[in-house]
């Protein structure tokens, strides 16, 4: 699999993102932001971090960066592309995906392991992952908490929409188990045509034997599966 991983200034993940993939044998290109040229990837990486020192609204500058009109025409024409934490806001800000990313309702950084369930196994980023599966994936954010207007979220329910919710380790979906407020604890979501993935928790950190979860090797895994890899 040809990954590519884009850079910002500011970016924190990225070397995370770049390592977790080359590890598993895939060719990855870093990109950097200033750079037009993708690298005719078949998944882009928004990765995580502070773009452009979350200046403004976080993301919001970033998507003003040149590699962004490749990233979005790549997008458009049905190429993969994943946006993580960060990455997520990003993804919105730029219109890719519905919806923002306000300040966690505690107004507090949140950094710790975090479940999340499987709502929908059939895109790209979940093939082959039973559904009602609680993975064990860290947080790290300030800006986490997912909104949307009501007809947004309807849309994003009645579409199946909705990847991953916040969960408890037995995999309920309760307001206990939601760290940040985020509506319906939505903690990834996917466009309609399921080929862009935006999430805030961080699967590059839950997937080598170096740290205390591995299961975010199950979306990778997954992305090997869709490609038959």
């Amino acid at each position: 699999m040809r990954v590519s991983v884009i850079t910002f200034p500011g970016s924190n993940c990225d070397h995370d993102a770049q390592e977790v993939f080359a590890q598993r044998g895939h060719s990855v290109k870093p990109v950097w932001h200033k750079d037009t040229d993708l690298g005719n990837p078949a998944l882009v990486i928004l990765p995580g971090g502070f773009s452009y020192g979350d200046y403004l609204r976080c993301g919001s500058i970033a998507k003003f960066s040149p590699i962004m009109a490749a990233v979005v025409r790549h997008a458009q024409a049905g190429g993969l592309l994943l946006g993580i934490c960060n990455g997520f806001q990003i993804l919105t800000e730029v219109g890719l995906l519905p919806g923002t990313l306000l300040m966690n309702r505690t107004l507090r950084f949140i950094c710790q392991h975090q479940f999340i369930r499987v709502e929908k196994n059939d895109t790209p980023f979940t093939h082959g992952i039973a559904l009602g599966t609680a993975l064990d994936i860290p947080i790290a954010h300030k800006e986490g908490n997912y909104y949307i207007d009501a007809e947004g979220l309807k849309a994003l329910q009645d579409e199946d929409g909705i990847v991953f919710r916040y969960c408890d380790r037995a995999g309920h979906v309760t307001p206990e188990a939601n760290p940040n407020g985020s509506l319906d604890n939505i903690a990834g979501i996917c466009n309609r045509q399921y080929n862009i993935l935006g999430m805030m928790p961080h699967p590059e950190r839950a997937a080598s034997e170096a740290v205390v979860s591995q299961d975010g090797l199950q979306i990778i895994q997954a992305l090997e599966r869709y490609f038959g890899l």
